[in-house]
């Protein structure tokens, strides 16, 4: 499949849309040009990672104002803008990092920087571990790592843990049994008022979250995906996130229901250079609830 390039703006970030190839089916991208110019500072890319219910529009509000670095934020196959010809059935962790990182040089990247939300985060931090020559630091909002891993593979153990989890995807598997009508089914749901009780646990002040994000959550739901991805998780062996190499903030919010503290704590215990950041009045979305102090630490963390 050749390479599709279009030029769209978002407020007041102008981005360059491109689609290629990859194992796992077209992988779209979207691409804000750094301050310095087409791949300024030697090639290095600041890499945005969406989760397992989302797609690049979660970071929307992390593109202002434009980086010294490009930015590149991806829909991996099967979300947002890359669901046309996704293999799902070959989904793994693995699969959709080798998805990513062939991306990244097809477009010209050397090296990178990593920042994934949820699941993103969990694969961000596998990148690092896989590609530790390339990964210049990774940014993991509320990953998605050991506790969510575990409520996976032994969701009767973690029943009490991890309700919210299993319980999602428990809807996301029945809505994936129904083909193409399940994501239509959640989009409809997410454009009725049902929508902000049913995800006013992932928010710390649900009543603040406009419909618009909620409806844009509701559209991005893929129920098929999120139950592959769920799969993906459940047996990953997470000793070789001791060869992590670069520096790694671990953010989570004080009330995310997916990322508990003990998992930043496992963290801390087999990452070498890991700063664990907890977000007061957040929840599992700290992009979307808390963009300013989140930015804040990215640009700590890239620009010190």
């Amino acid at each position: 499949m050749g390479v599709q390039q279009e030029t769209a703006s978002t407020g007041a970030a102008t981005l360059r849309r491109r689609t290629l190839p990859t194992e796992l089916g077209p992988c779209t991208v979207h691409v804000q040009e750094g301050a310095g110019g087409p791949h300024a500072v030697s090639g290095t890319a600041d890499v945005y990672l969406h989760g397992a219910a989302g797609s690049w529009t979660s970071f929307r509000e992390l593109l202002h104002p434009a980086a010294a670095h490009d930015r590149v934020l991806i829909d991996l196959p099967g979300w947002g803008e890359s669901t046309q010809d996704a293999r799902m059935a070959h989904l793994s962790i693995e699969a959709m990092a080798r998805a990513v990182t062939g991306t990244l040089t097809s477009l010209g990247y050397r090296r990178w920087n990593l920042v994934g939300h949820s699941m993103g985060g969990f694969l961000a931090l596998h990148i690092a571990a896989a590609w530790p020559g390339r990964t210049a630091s990774v940014t993991a909002i509320s990953a998605t790592t050991f506790g969510v891993s575990e409520a996976a593979g032994k969701p009767l153990r973690s029943l009490f843990r991890f309700p919210m989890f299993l319980g999602m995807l428990l809807a996301m598997r029945a809505a994936a049994t129904l083909g193409p009508a399940g994501p239509a089914l959640v989009r409809a749901i997410g454009s009725t008022a049902v929508m902000r009780p049913l995800l006013s646990p992932f928010f710390a002040e649900p009543a603040s979250i406009s419909a618009g994000v909620l409806r844009g959550l509701g559209e991005d739901a893929r129920p098929a995906c999120f139950s592959a991805a769920a799969r993906a998780a459940a047996h990953y062996d997470f000793g070789q996130w001791r060869g992590i190499l670069c520096p790694v903030l671990a953010i989570r919010g004080d009330s995310d229901v997916f990322t508990p503290p003990s998992d930043l704590l496992r963290l801390a215990e087999i990452i070498p250079r890991v700063q664990t950041v907890t977000l007061p009045h957040c929840g599992h979305f700290a992009n979307i609830e808390r963009p300013e102090h989140v930015q804040r630490l990215l640009d700590d963390l890239l620009y010190p």
